[in-house]
C-alpha cells in the first residue's frame, strides 16, 4: 500500500491507472482504495471531482470497516468526519473511534443539523465529553428535554471533578458549567429562528427588513471589526474600483428592482409618448426610477474599496444587492456578515449565477445560513457552485428536490448521477416502512 500511495503522491503512474484508481479499481484492499481516493479528493485536480464521486458511493460496509479502525489515517478520517462528506449510516462509528480528535466532533456538533444531532445524542463518547455537550446546547435543533438532559450530564461531569478535586466547589462547578451552557443557548436561540423547508421565507425577509433602522446602531462595530480583521486582504486591493460580476447591464435587468417598479408604476400608468414633458418636475415617477437606480450605482461606484465595505454592512437591501456582485471578493464577502441581511436575500445569493465563487463557498460556513433548507436546495442547483460543495450538500435534499435535480440539466453530470442515485435510495427506504 506504502508503495501505491507514494506512486499516486509523486505522480508517478500514468494516466489510466490514475483514472482506476479515481474509480476506486486498483486491485487492492478496500482500506486502500479509500486511502488512495481520500488523497486523490483532496490534492489532485484532475481526478478529484471523480474521486469524490467515487467515495459518495462507496460501499457502506466496507466504509464501516474503515472508519471503525483505529490504525486508519488522520487524513480518511477528517475527511469522512468533515461537513461536505459525512454519511449518517458512518456517523456512530466514527464517534466511537478513538483515533478521531475531540475537536473533530466539537466541529461537527457546532455546525449539526436534525439528523446529525440525533446521532450525536446516542454516542456514549459524546454523552461523556464535556466539550462536545457544551458545544451542543446552544444549538437550534435541539428539543427543550433534551437541553435539559445534556445540563444534567454537564452538572454529573462538574460534581465528578468536584469529588477529584476537594479544593474545588461543587456548587460552583456546576452553577458555572450550566449557566455557560445555558447563556448560549439562549443568545442562539434569541437570534436565529429555525426554518422548515416549506417555511415562508419571504416573510422572514419582510421582517428582518422591518427591524433595519431599530438594529442599525451595532453596524459601527461590525464594521469595525471587519475592517480590522481583513486589512491585509483590503491594502492588497488598493484603490480597485467597483466592476460587477455579470457586468453593469446585468445589474440593471429587468428583475433588479421588482419591489420598486411595483410601487411606482400603478396598473393604470399611462405609456410615455413622444410629446412627454422633458422638465424634471413634469416626469411621472415611474419615469423617474432608471434615474435612480443609476444614482445607487455611481454612489457605489464613487466609493474605495473601504467605503464599499462599509455599505455592504451597513448599507440597505438594494445596495447589498449590487455589492454582492463586486468582483472584489472581500467586498463580496463583506455582504454576508451584514447585520440586517434577511434569510430571502440569502436564498437569492445562493441561486445567482453572477456572484464570486467565493460567495458561495462562503454561505454554507454560516450556521444561520445553513438551517435555511431553500439555501441548500439553490447553492446544490446552481451550476456556478463548486462540485465538491454540493457534492457534500446533496444528502440534506428531500426526495422531490433529489428527482428534480436529477434531471437538471443545468448541474454537473456527476451531480445529476449521485441526486439519481440518492433519490431511488430514500424511495426503496420509504417503501420498505
Amino acid at each position: 500500500m506504502g508503495r501505491m500511495i507514494d506512486q499516486i503522491r509523486a505522480s508517478k503512474l500514468p494516466s489510466n491507472m490514475m483514472q482506476f484508481a479515481a474509480r476506486g479499481a486498483l486491485q487492492v484492499s478496500p482500506s486502500e482504495n479509500v486511502e488512495i481516493l481520500v488523497y486523490l479528493a483532496q490534492h489532485n485536480k484532475v481526478f478529484g471531482d471523480l474521486a469524490r464521486m467515487t467515495l459518495a458511493g462507496w460501499d457502506e460496509k466496507a466504509s464501516l470497516k474503515v472508519v471503525a479502525d483505529p490504525e486508519t489515517s488522520q487524513e480518511v478520517l477528517g475527511y469522512f468526519m468533515s461537513h461536505d462528506n459525512l454519511r449518517p449510516k458512518l456517523l456512530p462509528a466514527l464517534l466511537e473511534n478513538p483515533s478521531v480528535e475531540e475537536d473533530q466532533i466539537v466541529k461537527l456538533a457546532s455546525t449539526a443539523m436534525r439528523d446529525t444531532i440525533d446521532i450525536l445524542l446516542k454516542s456514549p463518547r459524546v454523552r461523556s465529553t464535556h466539550s462536545v455537550i457544551e458545544t451542543l446546547i446552544p444549538s437550534p435543533y435541539l428539543k427543550r428535554p433534551e437541553i435539559e438532559e445534556l445540563k444534567a450530564l454537564l452538572s454529573a461531569q462538574a460534581a465528578a471533578v468536584a469529588e477529584e478535586e476537594p479544593g474545588t466547589s461543587r456548587d460552583e462547578e456546576e452553577e458555572t458549567a450550566v449557566a455557560t451552557a445555558g447563556a448560549r443557548h439562549s443568545e442562539i436561540s434569541d437570534s436565529t429562528v429555525s426554518q422548515s423547508p416549506n417555511a415562508n421565507s419571504e416573510g422572514a425577509a419582510l421582517a428582518s427588513e422591518d427591524t433595519e433602522e431599530s438594529t442599525f446602531g451595532v453596524d459601527d462595530e461590525t464594521v469595525f471589526s471587519y475592517l480590522k480583521e481583513h486589512e491585509d486582504a483590503i491594502a492588497a486591493e488598493g484603490e480597485k474600483p467597483f466592476q460587477a460580476i455579470g457586468g453593469i447591464v446585468d445589474v440593471l435587468g429587468a428583475d433588479y428592482y421588482p419591489e420598486a417598479d411595483k410601487a411606482v408604476a400603478p396598473a393604470d400608468a399611462p405609456a410615455p409618448t413622444a410629446s412627454a414633458p422633458k422638465h424634471p418636475a413634469a416626469v411621472p415617477a415611474a419615469q423617474k426610477q432608471p434615474v435612480q437606480r443609476q444614482n445607487t450605482l455611481q454612489k457605489i461606484n464613487s466609493l474605495d474599496v473601504k467605503g464599499r465595505i462599509q455599505l455592504a454592512l451597513k448599507g440597505n437591501k438594494e445596495e447589498r444587492s449590487i455589492l454582492i456582485r463586486d468582483g472584489t471578493k472581500v467586498v463580496a464577502l463583506a455582504v454576508l456578515e451584514a447585520p440586517k441581511l434577511s434569510d430571502g436575500e440569502v436564498e437569492k445569493f445562493a441561486s445567482q449565477k453572477n456572484v464570486l465563487e467565493a460567495v458561495l463557498r462562503q454561505i454554507p460556513l454560516k450556521r444561520r445560513f445553513m438551517k435555511n433548507y431553500i439555501v441548500i436546495r439553490n447553492l446544490v442547483s446552481n451550476p456556478r457552485t463548486p462540485l465538491d460543495l454540493s457534492l457534500g450538500l446533496v444528502k440534506h435534499l428531500l426526495t422531490q428536490d433529489l428527482k428534480n435535480l436529477s434531471s437538471n440539466k443545468e448541474v454537473s453530470e456527476g451531480i445529476r448521477k449521485l441526486a439519481l442515485k440518492m433519490f431511488k435510495q430514500k424511495v426503496e427506504e420509504q417503501n420498505k416502512r
